[in-house]
């Protein structure tokens, strides 16, 4: 279970949600392979930007917090694993089948087709990403969840 700190900018009580405010942080400093990797490239040039993540109700409520509360968050690790297949692999499968079945449907234009079955299969891969997402919105098992409230008190201390 991954867990991350983050600040609350939106209640939406009607759907047992919130919206958290994270700030991006690299690990990459450990690595030895800092300089010569991508990731550290990408870290560096993200590093210290805020992201927000949608947190449904879990062991807190989301109507118990108000903007501007600190909250800790948690994210089960197989949905990071899961999310990554669906959104990486998804799409490049959907490409590569639509490259294969347009060559077959249209033989005598082989380059054409397949490029337009590729851009095709694409698309269509990125619509079922943007349908699995929108299908487990509300569901518990795969969306991070609100774990606890941070006291007013911890943030001063926090923050120094």
């Amino acid at each position: 279970m991954l867990i991350e700190t983050g600040r609350v900018v939106a209640v939406e009580a009607a759907q047992e949600s919130l919206w958290v405010e994270t700030i991006r942080q690299s690990t990459c400093g450990s690595c030895a392979a800092n300089k010569g990797c991508g990731h550290g490239l990408l870290n560096r040039i993200a590093d210290g930007r805020t992201g927000y993540v949608r947190v449904l109700s879990g062991v807190v409520a989301a109507a118990q917090c108000s903007v501007d509360d600190q909250v800790r968050i948690s994210i089960p690790e197989q949905v990071i694993l899961r999310g990554s297949v669906v959104v990486y692999l998804l799409p490049l499968l959907c490409m590569l089948a639509g490259a294969a079945a347009a060559d077959l449907l249209w033989p005598g234009h082989h380059e054409l087709a397949a490029v337009a079955g590729a851009a095709g299969g694409l698309a269509a891969g990125f619509a079922l990403v943007r349908w699995h997402a929108w299908r487990h919105r509300q569901d518990r098992a795969l969306q991070p969840t609100l774990l606890e409230v941070l006291p007013r008190a911890n943030l001063a201390v926090h923050l120094a």
